[in-house]
């Protein structure tokens, strides 16, 4: 081999090295979120050196094939050509016959519980990915330091070991806050219902995203309120443009929205429009209620900022808890309702007198000691891995044509199929295969999202989830 040929081969030995880890990604050898040799153990395999190894997986980065995470090394990231295309932010209003929505909602959720279901509906933690040992651990030790082993009524703002340590966290999302502004509460919708009922009366309209959480509706119709729909970009969150618009031709009394990482949108609204939401609703002097329940949940390098971290005239109420991120059944949440905090306590005051002793003081331990940081990168790590597994399950098979949303954190994947879809006839097919999802008609009062459905990535990936997404792409096949 002359010398010339030599040069060659060295210098472009990582392409070779590159293109034989692609076809092994794109042949599903690796998977999704499977983690790669380090550079040194690269070089010393394929005995090269490791300035051509690190060469190969720069390479790989610039492709998209993987990715580098801070001091844990080099994953597998598949992102699909056909799949570049996010879903529509603001489909048509389709003219069709449907279900009411609390109807559809009961629907769907009456087979939960089921045995044998697999739960891709359900925006929430696996059981395998709640530090069970370590809350019970928690609870021990809180009880034996609570006076009277937590039996006497808490204080009615709410345990002060957790409103210092909510107050303390307040720092990672841009707040600067004291136990003083916190009200805990039965979870976040507990929380949310206390904020509505504290600047609205029956017959109000409230602003609140579309799509959004359905939950939000039932608690719009047991308050007796009305709901004016703003459409949410994928990307840049709610469409500020279109909410001002709609505030000088509607009397909007208050806003709720999901800013960080919606349901089931999944988009994560920038610091810069957060900034500039709250600057649009202060100047009006119209109540922000800011659902920050996945805030917490983010696959990035640092927690995203809150509205809230840009008030400073009090009329943002930030609303969040520990049910997707700790302890679900715990029902832990809180409220820092800025100038209406006095409200607050007052209707916590007629609804619960107070909250719950032994499971807020087991969760400010928990918290206190380290153990959710610790827990906390466990639970980011895995769920960003699975929303990568399940992206690329759907993409192997459903039909081309799907487009799905490309999530930085949460639980949720908001996938849009071929118009002639129906979501809720999907799920009805699924659930007789014991697969439950979640049609799009739930997030919306009208049809606008019938041809959509949210899948939830709690679930960790395996076998039977990978034929669940087998079982769909062929139902949705058949519909077509």
């Amino acid at each position: 081999m002359d010398t010339a040929t030599s040069s060659t081969d060295n210098e472009f030995l990582y392409a070779r090295i590159s293109g034989r880890i692609e076809k092994q990604i794109k042949d599903g050898l690796l998977k999704t979120g499977d983690k790669l040799p380090s550079v040194r153990a690269l070089s010393r395999e394929q005995n090269i050196s490791i300035s051509t190894a690190f060469k190969a997986y720069v390479e790989l980065e610039n492709m998209g094939m993987i990715e580098a995470r801070p001091k844990s090394g080099y994953y597998v990231r598949f992102s699909p050509l056909q799949l570049t295309r996010l879903p529509d932010g603001k489909p048509p209003i389709k003219n069709l016959e449907q279900t009411d929505v609390s109807e559809m909602i009961s629907m769907v959720y009456a087979n939960m519980t089921e045995e044998g279901v697999l739960r891709l509906s359900q925006s929430a933690p696996h059981v395998s990915l709640i530090p069970v040992s370590k809350l019970s651990r928690s609870m021990m030790e809180a009880m034996r330091k609570t006076p009277s082993a937590g039996t006497n009524y808490e204080n009615k703002q709410g345990n002060i070991s957790l409103r210092k340590q909510i107050a303390k966290n307040a720092f990672n999302w841009g707040g600067h806050i004291t136990e003083n502004d916190v009200v805990t509460t039965h979870g976040c919708m507990e929380a949310l219902v206390f904020c509505l009922r504290a600047i609205s009366r029956p017959g109000d309209t409230i602003a609140i995203e579309s799509p959004t959480y359905f939950g939000i509706f039932n608690v719009m119709l047991s308050l007796g309120l009305n709901v004016l729909e703003i459409p949410v970009d994928p990307h840049e969150g709610v469409d500020i443009q279109y909410l001002a618009q709609a505030i000088d031709e509607a009397n909007i009394k208050a806003c709720l929205f999901i800013p960080n990482f919606s349901n089931p949108a999944g988009s994560c609204m920038p610091d810069n429009r957060k900034q500039q939401l709250v600057t649009l609703l202060t100047s009006k002097q119209i109540p922000l209620i800011e659902d920050d329940i996945y805030g917490e949940i983010y696959f990035g390098k640092s927690r995203p900022r809150t509205c809230k971290s840009f008030d400073t005239a009090g009329w943002v109420m930030l609303c969040s808890s520990v049910s997707k991120s700790i302890a679900p059944g715990y029902r832990v949440g809180w409220c820092i309702p800025g100038r209406f905090r006095d409200q607050i306590i007052n209707i916590k005051m007629m609804h619960t007198v107070t909250s719950a002793t032994p499971t807020q003081a087991a969760i400010a331990l928990f918290f206190e000691t380290g153990r959710c940081d610790l827990h906390m990168r466990k639970l980011r790590k895995a769920l960003h891995t699975q929303c990568l597994r399940y992206t690329q399950a759907i993409t192997t098979h459903f039909p081309v044509d799907t487009k799905i949303s490309r999530p930085q954190g949460g639980y949720t994947l908001w996938i849009e199929l071929h118009k002639k879809i129906n979501a809720l006839e999907l799920y009805q097919a699924a659930i007789a295969q014991n697969i439950s999802i979640a049609p799009g008609q739930i997030f919306t009062t009208d049809a606008r999202f019938t041809n959509f459905i949210r899948i939830s990535f709690g679930i960790p990936f395996d076998d039977l989830v990978e034929q669940s997404f087998r079982i769909l792409g062929e139902l949705i096949r058949k519909m077509l």
